[in-house]
């Protein structure tokens, strides 16, 4: 086979679901379990209809159970019943599991307080999973794209630094909410085309559709719920924060 003839990594046009798509899930594991039963799916995370999480990223950080969120995510995606996107906080603990120089804020230190105390086996795992994971996947024959920051439309289905730094961390504007989040800069405003976005990264009170747009972040380690949208079907599913697990 050629090299061009070669799919690119986040070329999964041929999966066609149904997906349930989930939010930051932040160490949230009792969360994540819950809101998985409330799915359908069982505790090992299979569904009996055959339908598929797609993860947005940011699994890990901030709170009590980055492990925990990790081992059932890692054999969901490894048995064929999930797939991931890499979040902003998987890029960064990459970058400090491999022994580089990085700030443990934002979350960072809590993951790297929690791996220390596991097998150095499980953080290789952990290592290797997280930095196997793309910014991007177009799935559904180019009718859904999930990105953990969203992505504009003419940067679906490419590969290159400004579509990678756009779908980990979006476009900052420098400011900040009443509740201390970063302002994105409303991408979703502009947006006209044709797949469906489904995304996370910058918490919201409540989803909502923006030009088939839709952030699925609803602040769980911050207290608020942890939200999955069933795709076609396009309804939400969504589970409360056991408490405040991490202030801002």
């Amino acid at each position: 086979m050629e090299p061009s003839d070669e799919p690119l990594p986040h070329d999964l046009r041929h999966e066609t679901g149904p997906f349930d798509v989930i939010g930051d899930v932040h160490g949230c594991r009792v969360e994540l379990v819950h809101l998985l039963r409330e799915l359908g799916y069982s505790s090992d995370g299979v569904h009996p209809e055959g339908r598929k999480v797609a993860f947005l990223g940011d699994l890990v950080d901030r709170g009590p159970d980055t492990p925990g969120v990790l081992r059932l995510v890692m054999a969901m995606v490894a048995a064929g019943d999930a797939i991931s996107v890499r979040g902003n906080h998987e890029e960064k603990l990459v970058r400090a599991l491999k022994g580089h120089d990085v700030r443990a804020d934002h979350g960072l230190g809590q993951s790297l307080d929690q791996l220390a105390r596991e097998t150095p086996g499980f953080r290789a795992e952990v290592l290797a999973f997280c930095d196997s994971l793309v910014p991007h996947y177009v799935l559904d024959g180019g009718k859904l794209v999930i990105a953990h920051a969203g992505l504009p439309e003419r940067y679906h289905g490419r590969e290159s630094a400004r579509m990678r730094s756009l779908a980990l961390w979006g476009v900052s504007t420098g400011e900040y909410d009443s509740r201390g989040f970063p302002v994105r800069h409303p991408w979703a405003e502009d947006y006209r085309g044709a797949a469906m976005v489904l995304y996370g990264h910058t918490p919201v009170e409540e989803p909502e559709w923006v030009n088939g747009t839709l952030c699925l972040d609803t602040g769980c380690v911050f207290g608020g719920r942890l939200t999955a949208l069933r795709y076609p079907e396009r309804e939400i599913v969504s589970v409360p924060a056991r408490r405040v697990w991490y202030r801002q």
